[in-house]
């Protein structure tokens, strides 16, 4: 685990030093959808292609901003807990972790063939969007917005590295009865942590006991990840786990009431009525 835990902040820190000095545009790869071009390529999108996937493996998947590193932490430490695994593709031992931001049409065909379990996570798109602009404009090295404004227009329109949050959700949205495929709401984990790690283990063939998930859920709170967020992503850790706390202050502070109402109608176009946009409760957390 120490090990894969250095590799993983050393990837951190390396995209983080091929972002110095870009600017928004250059930050930009183009492969259909905008990706970021500091660990995007070509190349990279070609050997996805072959990647071959395992029964096994667990996936998981978020838009940016959405908590997806919140999930390895709870992933890692429900394999540990419960089969003890150490933790590189090939060489890593089952069950691999794979986590990504793309939609489902994008992935490797080899995840639908061979059934390989998919956990997606979803976020409020507001409060994914305050995020993803917080992130932006605080993290040393990646190029910021001049404004809230220009971020969320480009946001709007998809033009933000990983491309639309909302044709994100619309994708997925069509998975949703895929017996391969688990959506969780962040709210939702965030609001019973302990319930949602017994959901996820017993989705992925884990049944840990009532003290082992209860460890679990402790470990992953946001004050615990806070606390541990620099040992395990490096420097960028205290801006990836914020304790969930600025994005509600935020957020009233930020959206003007012409933004607030073209993302409803947004919201209404995409996902109202469809069981993607039922589980997401917008009324509750996005209605200002």
């Amino acid at each position: 685990r120490l090990r894969t835990k250095k590799a993983f902040v050393d990837e951190i820190n390396k995209a983080l030093a091929k972002s110095e000095g870009l600017t928004l545009k250059d930050l930009l790869f183009y492969w259909g959808t905008p990706y970021p071009a500091t660990v995007c390529s070509v190349e990279m999108f070609q050997a996805l292609e072959n990647l071959e996937a395992r029964r096994d493996d667990m996936l998981l998947v978020s838009y940016p901003r959405c908590g997806v590193n919140w999930l390895i932490q709870i992933i890692s430490d429900l394999i540990f807990t419960t089969i003890q695994s150490k933790p590189r593709m090939k060489q890593i031992p089952s069950p691999r972790i794979l986590a990504t931001h793309l939609n489902y049409d994008c992935l490797p065909r080899s995840i639908s063939k061979n059934k390989a379990k998919i956990l997606v996570l979803f976020r409020n798109p507001k409060d994914t969007a305050v995020s993803f602009f917080h992130f932006h404009n605080s993290v040393p090295r990646v190029p910021s917005y001049s404004s809230w404004d220009e971020f969320f227009s480009e946001f709007m329109n998809g033009k933000v590295v990983w491309g639309s949050c909302f044709d994100h959700a619309v994708t997925w949205n069509k998975h949703i009865e895929d017996e391969n495929t688990m959506i969780i709401i962040y709210e939702d984990l965030k609001e019973n942590l302990t319930a949602s790690v017994k959901q996820i283990a017993e989705f992925f063939g884990f049944f840990p006991t009532a003290e082992q998930i209860q460890s679990i859920a402790d470990s992953a709170t946001f004050q615990a990840v806070d606390n541990k967020a620099e040992e395990t992503h490096g420097a960028v850790g205290s801006i990836l786990f914020h304790k969930g706390k600025f994005v509600y202050i935020l957020l009233k502070n930020l959206f003007i009431e012409a933004q607030n109402q073209e993302m409803d109608a947004k919201f209404k176009v995409c996902l109202d009525g469809v069981k993607l946009g039922i589980k997401l409760k917008y009324d509750v957390y996005c209605k200002a």
